[in-house]
C-alpha cells in the first residue's frame, strides 16, 4: 500500500520549514506522526538537501536508549552537527527524555538548526517545556485518518465505505489489512492497552487499574452525553466499585492528556461566554471506542456527533457545546476569522425531529453559518431559512 500522503500536515511543516521556530507535532500514538515525519524528510530530499543533513532519532527504537537523559542526546547531536549548512533534526515521541526541553532548548538557540518534535500526549508540552519554550514553538495537533483520507484508499460506495471507517477505525495502519474488522480490531487493542498502560497508569502511578478501566468504560459508553466525576463516582458505587470522585477527576484529566479523549467545554452563545461546567467528552476514534462498548441503535446520533466533533477540529476550529438561553446546540465551532453552528442527528425525516433539532439554531440571531447534518440520503440536502442541512458523509467529504 502506498503511504498516505496526509496532505493539510506536510503543507503545515513546509510552511514553517527552516523558521527559527520549534515545530510539535503532537497526537495520539499510532496516529501517524512518524510516517508524515518520513515523508517530510523524502520531501526535503527531493528540494535538494543532503542526507547528512538530516538527524532523526525515534525514542520508541531501543538503539536510542542510551540518549534518554538530555546531556547524552545533545552531545550526540552536537557531534553530528554540520557546521556550514542547515542541520534538520527530528526527534520522534520525545516525552522519553527526561527534560529533554534543555536539550531543545540549546539546539533552537543555534542558527543552523531546523527542529521537529513529537509527543503522544498533551503533557509533554506542558509546564516546565512550556514555560522554558514559551514564544519559541508552533504546535500542530495531529489526529488518526478523516474519512475523506481514508476513501482515498477504501474501495466500494460511500455509504460500506462509511461503514468500514466506523468498523476498522482511523488509525493509518488498519487500512493495511487484508481482513480489515477482525485484524484491524487486534491492532486497536494493542493501541489501546498501549495508551492505558504508558501514558496513563505509568505516568499517574495508578495501582488500580480495573477502577480506570471502568471509568474508561464509561467515558466511552458516554460520548456526547454531559458527564461528572460525581455522576462516574456514583454509578461505579452502585455496581460495586468504589472509587471518590477526586480519583475520577483525576483519571478523566490523565484519559484527555493521554489524547484518547477529548473534552469539548460549554460556551454561551448569547453571552460570548466559556462555562467551567456541564462538559461533553469525545473518544479519537469510534472503533477504539467500540471495543469497549457494545454498540446500540440509540448510539447513532452520538457515535456521528463523535466524527463531526473530531472533524471540525481537523479542520481548525476550537469546538464547544453551544448553549443559548434553554437551548443546546451541538457545537459551536470558532477559529480567528470564522463562526459556525452544527447540529447533528441520525435522520430528521420525522417532522418532530426536525422540528427539535432546527429549533435551537433558529434561536440564534446572529448571521454566522448554520447546519444541520444527518445520514438522510432522501431528502439529505435542504435551506430552512439559512440553516443548511447536509448529508454528513457528503460533509466530510466536502
Amino acid at each position: 500500500m502506498n503511504e498516505i500522503l496526509r496532505k493539510e500536515y506536510i503543507d503545515w511543516l513546509i510552511r514553517w520549514k527552516e523558521k527559527q521556530i520549534i515545530k510539535v507535532i503532537s497526537g495520539v500514538r499510532r496516529c501517524g506522526k512518524s510516517t508524515m515525519f518520513e515523508i517530510y524528510r523524502s520531501y526535503l530530499l527531493s528540494q535538494g538537501v543532503d542526507s547528512s543533513q538530516i538527524i532523526a532519532i525515534n525514542f520508541e527504537d531501543i538503539e536510542f536508549e542510551m540518549l534518554n537523559d538530555y546531556r547524552a542526546l545533545y552531545d550526540y547531536i552536537k557531534n553530528l552537527l554540520l557546521s556550514d549548512r542547515i542541520n534538520y533534526i527530528f526527534l520522534d515521541e520525545i516525552q522519553r527524555v527526561d527534560e529533554f526541553e534543555k536539550a531543545v532548548d540549546s539546539l533552537f538557540l543555534r542558527d543552523n538548526c531546523d527542529v521537529y518534535i513529537t509527543g503522544s500526549n498533551a503533557y509533554f508540552m506542558s509546564g516546565e517545556l512550556a514555560t522554558l519554550l514559551s514564544g519559541r514553538y508552533v504546535e500542530l495537533k495531529m489526529l488518526p485518518l478523516s474519512f475523506k483520507e481514508f476513501c482515498t484508499f477504501d474501495e466500494g460506495g460511500k455509504v460500506d465505505k462509511f461503514n468500514r471507517y466506523m468498523a476498522t477505525g482511523s488509525f493509518p495502519y488498519t487500512l493495511k489489512y487484508r481482513q480489515p474488522e477482525r485484524e484491524a480490531k487486534e491492532y486497536l487493542r494493542d493501541i489501546y492497552n498501549t495508551v492505558l498502560l504508558k501514558d496513563i497508569v505509568a505516568r499517574l502511578k495508578i495501582p488500580d487499574v480495573a477502577s480506570l478501566e471502568g471509568v474508561i468504560k464509561f467515558m466511552f459508553h458516554n460520548i456526547g452525553n454531559i458527564v461528572s466525576p460525581t455522576k462516574i463516582a456514583n454509578t461505579l458505587k452502585s455496581i460495586g466499585k468504589g472509587i471518590d470522585q477526586k480519583t475520577v477527576d483525576k483519571y478523566i484529566k490523565g484519559l484527555c492528556d493521554s489524547l484518547i479523549m477529548y473534552e469539548a467545554t460549554r460556551y454561551n452563545i448569547k453571552g460570548k461566554a466559556f462555562l467551567a461546567t456541564q462538559s461533553k467528552f469525545y473518544c479519537v476514534d469510534i472503533a477504539l471506542r467500540n471495543l469497549l462498548v457494545r454498540g446500540k441503535d440509540s448510539d447513532v446520533g452520538h457515535v456521528l456527533e463523535n466524527i463531526v466533533y473530531l472533524e471540525l477540529r481537523r479542520r481548525g476550529y476550537d469546538v464547544y457545546v453551544g448553549q443559548f438561553n434553554d437551548a443546546e446546540v451541538d457545537f459551536v465551532a470558532i477559529s480567528p476569522d470564522n463562526t459556525e453552528y452544527y447540529q447533528v442527528a441520525a435522520t430528521t425525516l420525522d417532522e418532530s425531529v426536525l422540528k427539535r433539532e432546527l429549533s435551537s439554531l433558529r434561536k440564534i440571531t446572529d448571521n454566522y453559518p448554520k447546519y444541520l447534518l444527518t445520514l438522510d440520503e432522501a431528502f439529505g440536502t435542504a435551506d430552512y431559512e439559512g440553516i443548511k442541512k447536509m448529508n454528513v458523509m457528503d460533509w466530510l467529504l466536502s
